[in-house]
C-alpha cells in the first residue's frame, strides 16, 4: 500500500486496532489479593480524585479525568497497551467474538432510512427473503427513520435475545404496499476469512482479515472445502491483517507443521517461559504453502509467518511486516472498561523478537514505520535496515532476522499503478461503496438471474459509468480529484465493490486477485519449480 505522512491518524488507528485486538494467553501469579491491595501511590490517586469531587469550585466530569490519566499512565508503557472505554467495549468484544444477535443485514442509513446493502450468508434476513435495497421503516411497530435514529440506535433496535421475533415493514421499489416479514433473531457470523476459493487446479488461497474467536473455524471450513477440490498447494493471504488472538494463530500454524515443532515461545517480565508446539491434527502438513504479508501484517499474522518461517515450512512472499511481538491481557476496571496490558513478549521458534523498538516513545515508535517508506523499503528490497546482532539461522541455514517485522523469502514491491496515493485515497474514503449502491438502487433487476461466476468473466465498466462517478465523487469532495491516468485502475475497483454488494466479499477479492502482483510471483514460483 502506498500510505504517505498525510495517512498517520489511519496508520495510528492500525496500530491501536492492533493493540486492542491481540489477545494472551497468560495468567498473572499474583493472586487479585495482591494485586490490588492499598498503597500510598493508589491512595494518593484516589484522594485527588475525591478532592476535584467534593471541594473543587466548579463541577468536573471526574469520569473523563480518570480516563484521560488512564490513557496518559498507558502512553508512558508502550504502545500496545490500551483503555478500552465503557461505550466501545461491547462492540470490540463483540467484533473479536465473531458474531452477534440479530437479524443479519449489512446496511447504509441512507437519507436517514435504514436501507438493506446485502442480506448476509447465514443469517435469518436471507432467509426471511429481505433483499438489497430494502427500506427498514418500521420495527416491532416503531418507526425507526428520520433524523433522530443514529446507526448505533437503528442497531439497539433491530438486535436482541436469540430467537425472539422481531416484525419489520419494509419499502420495496416497485412494491405498492410495504411488505411484512417475521424474523427471529439468531446468531449472525462476523466474518473474519474473506475468501476461500481455489486459483488452479491445485492451487488454493485463503484471505483472513482478523483473528477473532471464530476465526480457526472459518479457516478449517475453508481448509477442508479446498482439499476436497484438490488442493495440494495454499497461499495464506495476510495483508493487512492485524492481529487478533494469539491463541488462533497457534492453532492455524498448527495446520502446517508437524507434531513437536515450536510455533513459538512467550516470556513475562518474572522470565517464566511458556512454548507452544504443534500437535498432529495438522491437515497440510505435507502441502505446500506460501503467506503473503506486507506492511500492515501485524502481530497474529507475524506469528504464523514467522513460525512457518523458522521452520522451513513453505514461502513468506511479501514486504516486511509491521513488527509487533508484545501479548496483551485484557483486565476488566469494574465499571464497564477494560485495558489491554501488555504482559509478554513472544518469539519465533529461532528465539527471534520481531517488535520494533519503542524506547524512545510512541512518537518515535510511528515515526519510525514512515521511514520505511520513505527510505524506499517498500520497492527495492536492499532498503531494508537489518543488523547483524539480530541474525539468526533456521535448521536447513536460512539466515532470518529479528528486530522490527518479519522480512520475506521473496521479496516483491508495491505495485505503484494498483497502489497509488490517489486510487488508495478514494477507497479509503468509502465513497466508491456509496457510489456503487445508489447506481445498483437505481434498476436492481438489471443484475437478477446474473451468477457470480458469470458477472465476474462479462461485466464490463463502460466509459459512461466511470464518468458517473467521477462526477459523483467530486460533487462530494472539497478537492477535485483527478483520476484520469488511473482510469483502468479505478473501473477496475468499481466492479469489484459491485460485485462485492451484489455477491459478497469473496467476490471482490476474486476481481482483486485476478490483477496483483504477488499472487502472480507465486504462480510464476511454481511453475520455476516444475
Amino acid at each position: 500500500m502506498n500510505i504517505q505522512k498525510n495517512y498517520l491518524p489511519l496508520i495510528i488507528g492500525v496500530a491501536i486496532a492492533t493493540g486492542i485486538f491481540i489477545g494472551g494467553k497468560l495468567n498473572f501469579g499474583d493472586s487479585s489479593n495482591r494485586l490490588f491491595t492499598s498503597n500510598s501511590k493508589k491512595d494518593k490517586l484516589n484522594r485527588l480524585i475525591d478532592f476535584i469531587d467534593y471541594e473543587y469550585v466548579d463541577y468536573v466530569n471526574t469520569d473523563s479525568i480518570v480516563d484521560v490519566t488512564i490513557n496518559n499512565i498507558l502512553d508512558n508503557l508502550d504502545p500496545h497497551s490500551t483503555y478500552i472505554p465503557k461505550k466501545d467495549l461491547k462492540i470490540i468484544t463483540e467484533n473479536m467474538k465473531g458474531d452477534f444477535v440479530g437479524i443479519g443485514v449489512s446496511f447504509y442509513t441512507y437519507r436517514d432510512t435504514v436501507t438493506v446493502i446485502r442480506a448476509l450468508e447465514g443469517g435469518p434476513s436471507i432467509k426471511a427473503g429481505i433483499k438489497g435495497g430494502d427500506r427498514i421503516l418500521i420495527a416491532n411497530g416503531e418507526s425507526i427513520y428520520g433524523k433522530n435514529w443514529s446507526n448505533e440506535a437503528v442497531v439497539n433496535r433491530l438486535k436482541g435475545e436469540k430467537n425472539t421475533l422481531v416484525n419489520l415493514k419494509i419499502y420495496r421499489r416497485g412494491e405498492p404496499e410495504l411488505l411484512e416479514f417475521k424474523v427471529k433473531r439468531s446468531e449472525v457470523p462476523i466474518i473474519s476469512v474473506d475468501a476461500a476459493y481455489m486459483l488452479t487446479n491445485n492451487l488454493g488461497y485463503i484471505k483472513i482479515n482478523r483473528f477473532a474467536q471464530s476465526t480457526y473455524k472459518e479457516f478449517k471450513k475453508g481448509l477442508n472445502k479446498l482439499q476436497d477440490k484438490g488442493a495440494t498447494k495454499l497461499i495464506l493471504d495476510l495483508r493487512d491483517n492485524p492481529g487478533g488472538f494469539l491463541g488462533i494463530a497457534e492453532q492455524i500454524a498448527d495446520e502446517f507443521l508437524e507434531k513437536g515443532k515450536l510455533i513459538l515461545f512467550t516470556k513475562n517480565k518474572k522470565r517464566h517461559i511458556e512454548k507452544s508446539f504443534a500437535t498432529n491434527r495438522g491437515s497440510f502438513e505435507e502441502g505446500e504453502v506460501f503467506v503473503l504479508i506486507n506492511e500492515n501484517s501485524a502481530s497474529a499474522s507475524e506469528i504464523i509467518a514467522g513460525a512457518l518461517q523458522d521452520n522451513d515450512k513453505g514461502t513468506i512472499v511479501g514486504r516486511r511486516s509491521y513488527g509487533k511481538g508484545l501479548v496483551q491481557r485484557e483486565m476488566s476496571l469494574g465499571d464497564g472498561s477494560a485495558i489491554r496490558l501488555t504482559v509478554s513478549r513472544y518469539y519465533t521458534p529461532t528465539g527471534r523478537s520481531i517488535q520494533r523498538s519503542y524506547k524512545n516513545g510512541n512518537k518515535d515508535y510511528y515515526h519510525e514505520y514512515f521511514e520505511r517508506i520513505d527510505n524506499g523499503e517498500l520497492s527495492n528490497a536492499s532498503k531494508i535496515k537489518v543488523a547483524d546482532s539480530l541474525k539468526f539461522i533456521t535448521p536447513k541455514g536460512k539466515v532470518v532476522y529479528g528486530g522490527g517485522g518479519i522480512i520475506p523469502d521473496v521479496f516483491v514491491p508495491i505495485n505503484k499503478k494498483m497502489e497509488n496515493e490517489i486510487v488508495n485515497r478514494i477507497l479509503d474514503r468509502g465513497i466508491m461503496s456509496y457510489f456503487v449502491f445508489e447506481d445498483l438502487d437505481k434498476d436492481r433487476s438489471i443484475y437478477e438471474g446474473i451468477n457470480e461466476e458469470d458477472f465476474i468473466t462479462d461485466f464490463v465498466v463502460s466509459d459512461a459509468l466511470l464518468n458517473r462517478f467521477n462526477d459523483y465523487l467530486n460533487a462530494r469532495t472539497r478537492f477535485k480529484i483527478v483520476f484520469v491516468a488511473y482510469n483502468d485502475e479505478i473501473k477496475f475497483y468499481i466492479k469489484a465493490t459491485f460485485a462485492q454488494q451484489l455477491y459478497g466479499s469473496e467476490a471482490y477479492q476474486k476481481i482483486v486477485n485476478t490483477n496483483d502482483v504477488m499472487i502472480d510471483k507465486i504462480k510464476q514460483l511454481i511453475q520455476e519449480s516444475k
